[in-house]
Order: C-alpha cells, then sequence, then structure tokens
C-alpha cells in the first residue's frame, strides 16, 4: 500500500473571529479602541499627578481593555485582508500572542508597582486629592458604557469581540471602585482609602496577567491545548480497524481558537478508508486543520529512523 496523506483545511481568520465575520462592522471596535486609548492615557496621567494609586491600578487594568480590543479588531482585520505567503504560510496569527507575553508583562510591571508603592506609603498620611479621582472615575465610567454599548451588538457573534467586551464590563467595576475611593477621601480626607482601591485593584488584575502570560508562553512552547485529550486522542486513532501503529502525534495551538494536528499512522487495511476515520477522530475532538500521513505496515520504523530529534 503506498503512502497517502490527508489534509482538511482549518479554521480561517474569519473562523476565529466568529461566523460572517468578514462582513462584520469593524468600526465599532476601532472607535472603541480609540476611546478606551485615549482614556488611558488620561488616567494614567492624572494619577501619576495627583499621586492616586487607584487611578493608575485602574488605568492598568484599562490596558488589558486596549489589548483585548486590539486583538479583536485584528481577528476581524485578518478575516478581511490577512495574506498567506510562502514565506509566511500562516500569516499574521502568532502577532496576537506576541501582544499578549507584552500586555502581561506591562501589567505585571504596573501592579508590582502600585503594591511597592503602597507599602511604601503605610504609616504615613497619603495626601490624595479626591476630586480628580471623583471626576476620572466618572468620565471613566461614562467611557465604559459607551464602548460597551457600541461592542454589544456583535458580542453574541464573535469571541473576539465578546473577550473586548468582558474586558471593558470588568474595568467598569473599576471605575466603580475608583469612584467610591475619591468620594470617601474627599468627604472624610482618608487618604487610605486610595491605598485600599489601589492594591485590590491590582491584586485582581495581577492574576490575570499571569493567566495571561502562561496561556501564551504554553502557545509559544507549541504545547497541546488544556481542552484536548492527547493521549485519548491516540488510543481512538489506534483502535480504527487495520491500524497498527500511531506515531509522531502532535497538537498544537498557532494562536487562540486555532488548533492544529499532525499524525502518522501505519495501517494494513485501505488507506482511504482509514484516513477518512482518523479525520472523523480529530472532527471529533473539535480539530479541523490536520495533517494525516498513513504509512503501510512497518513504515514507522523506516520513519523513526529518518528522524534526527
Amino acid at each position: 500500500m503506498g503512502t497517502e496523506h490527508g489534509h482538511s483545511h482549518g479554521p480561517t481568520a474569519a473562523d476565529l473571529a466568529g461566523p460572517n465575520a468578514g462582513h462584520r462592522r469593524i468600526w465599532p471596535l476601532a472607535v472603541s479602541l480609540g476611546i478606551i486609548g485615549v482614556f488611558f492615557i488620561v488616567e494614567l496621567v492624572t494619577g501619576l499627578i495627583s499621586g492616586s494609586l487607584a487611578l493608575v491600578a485602574d488605568a492598568g487594568h484599562m490596558a488589558t481593555d486596549l489589548v483585548a480590543l486590539t486583538m479583536g479588531l485584528s481577528a476581524l482585520l485578518l478575516a478581511r485582508h490577512g495574506r498567506v505567503t510562502d514565506g509566511r504560510s500562516f500569516g499574521w496569527y502568532r502577532a496576537e500572542v506576541f501582544t499578549a507575553v507584552v500586555n502581561a508583562a506591562l501589567l505585571l510591571g504596573i501592579g508590582a508597582y502600585v503594591l511597592y508603592e503602597a507599602i511604601s506609603r503605610l504609616g504615613t498620611d497619603p495626601d490624595v486629592p479626591g476630586m480628580p479621582m471623583i471626576v476620572v472615575a466618572i468620565l471613566g465610567l461614562i467611557a465604559n458604557i459607551v464602548v460597551m454599548y457600541l461592542l454589544r451588538a456583535d458580542a453574541e457573534g464573535s469571541l473576539a469581540v465578546r473577550g473586548a467586551y468582558l474586558e471593558v464590563l470588568a474595568d467598569a467595576v473599576g471605575s466603580v471602585g475608583v469612584l467610591i475611593a475619591g468620594i470617601i477621601t474627599l468627604t472624610t480626607d482618608w487618604g487610605y482609602a486610595d491605598l485600599i482601591v489601589a492594591v485590590a485593584i491590582s491584586l485582581w488584575v495581577v492574576p490575570r496577567a499571569l493567566k495571561l502570560a502562561i496561556a501564551a508562553l504554553k502557545i509559544l512552547n507549541q504545547q497541546a491545548p488544556a481542552n484536548v485529550d492527547v493521549d485519548l486522542i491516540r488510543t481512538e486513532l489506534s483502535a480504527i480497524p487495520g491500524v497498527v501503529d500511531v506515531h509522531d502525534l502532535h497538537i498544537w495551538s498557532l494562536t487562540t481558537g486555532m488548533d492544529i494536528a499532525a499524525v502518522h499512522v501505519a495501517a494494513v487495511s485501505d488507506g482511504a478508508v482509514v484516513l477518512a476515520a482518523a479525520q472523523n477522530v480529530f472532527a471529533a475532538h473539535g480539530l479541523k486543520h490536520v495533517t494525516i500521513q498513513v504509512d503501510p505496515a512497518g513504515g514507522e520504523a523506516a520513519c523513526e529512523k529518518e528522524m534526527s530529534w
């Protein structure tokens, strides 16, 4: 039996962004990105000038909104304009992963800075003006509500947009926290309210940054997706009638939501039948972009000899 190859096309950028992403509106994400970007600068600068750690911490959280919006916008743009070349056979899908690593590093840095500053201010009487906190928090809350309204229509049909929507929703909660701290500071002159809210926001953001970094590094390390049981797939492939060996099985993620697999199977029965059955096994586990090589029985030994790593 000769060697046969099976390959089914995997998800495109349009699949990553959701159904009919090529026709999905891009302007809501673009406008939202502009609003959040401008307010991130306003909140960060105000926090540094006024000495409010709560504003700095919330600005750090707003940075996650920027990344989520950027990733969502990138997914939609790739769905329309992404190009694949011989030298870049997977296009720009990994750009999202590199962006996530950089974002996680920035968030961890901001979290560490806020915690360090909060500890250094213990035992002092923090002099933080409450009015700037209140004004910026109200503006931030308005900005978040506007962005949520812009994204709401597309959030159900696109995972990328839904992720951005949830990030902005969470940031709205942070703005409420800053608003409460500002009111307490203004009415009672108790500066520690700013420290408490700052630490609370940082302790909430840092674990999410670590989770983001770990997820991105797993993709860069080409580890198997957490939702895929590799051992079970190997067992199911081995159970296909006529299959005598399963080897060189690799499953990894190119980027979020785009999983890829490759495998060699040795069989004594018709290669086309084995190929179709193997494709069904992967499809049952949600893997559509798969390369399958069916070898004659004994071909696995030759394959192992050819491998130098």
